[in-house]
């Protein structure tokens, strides 16, 4: 009688742990739908790994164009054309302190990597070479920045529909920091005096740009900034998937 009892709790508990495991799919895909206002698409897989800690790699992309809000980094009436592109890879472990499997209030410690791409972007120069003064030059820059931060999220995932197969997950807030370095080009629309060299190195160290710090060199085809700079943000927005 008790090796038939004994018998019965271990295929109960085999039953019911194969039970756990199905009913906690552990696949999702999702797509963030508020980053796509800005022109950012960004796709995410997580991984449920054990009751409380799942692993999430997301990829996102914005296509070269205007950046949205980009007034309030940059405030000079000269610069024109801001283009950019950009595509990011973030790792995040997540940690879940509600009902576990996925589903639940989260932190999230991640990684994430930048690249961005300048294109095309015009600064109207002015000379005050007294052999030219007054000329406005317009000088076209591109170029090249990477990004490296960690950083914290906390947010919550729920479950729905009548398989539990949909996911909603809402980022409520995620900060990072770290530090960013590239090249930008200038290219002159004509030769440069010295004096031209000198006033135009002077100019863009004066521009007021809040987002990062940077060093200027300058020659007679143009000018050379090297960004070399502390990096940060943050991450919001709301997600919507599957879960298999």
């Amino acid at each position: 009688m008790k090796k038939l009892i004994l018998t019965l709790a271990l295929a109960s508990s085999f039953v019911a742990k194969s039970q756990e495991i199905e009913d906690g799919k552990r696949n999702i895909v999702k797509m963030n739908l508020t980053s796509v206002i800005f022109r950012n698409f960004q796709f995410s897989y997580e991984r449920t790994i054990t009751k409380r800690l799942g692993l999430q790699v997301s990829y996102g992309v914005m296509p070269s164009g205007q950046i949205p809000l980009i007034d309030q980094y940059i405030k000079d009436d000269d610069i024109k054309n801001i283009k950019i592109g950009s595509n990011n890879l973030t790792l995040d472990a997540r940690i879940y302190l509600g009902r576990g499997y996925g589903q639940g209030f989260y932190v999230a410690p991640y990684y994430r990597y930048s690249h961005f791409n300048i294109d095309n972007i015009t600064y109207n120069y002015r000379s005050e070479d007294p052999d030219n003064t007054g000329q406005k030059i317009p000088i076209a820059f591109s170029g090249k920045t990477n990004a490296n931060n960690v950083g914290l999220m906390i947010g919550s995932q729920w479950l729905l529909g009548r398989k539990d197969n949909w996911v909603l997950d809402v980022w409520f807030i995620g900060g990072h920091l770290g530090g960013a370095t590239g090249t930008i080009t200038g290219h002159s629309g004509k030769p440069l005096t010295p004096y031209e060299q000198q006033q135009l190195k002077e100019d863009i160290e004066n521009l007021d740009v809040s987002l990062f710090k940077y060093n200027v060199t300058t020659n007679a085809n143009g000018a050379i900034i090297d960004v070399d700079s502390s990096w940060y943000g943050v991450r919001s927005g709301i997600s919507f998937g599957y879960r298999f």
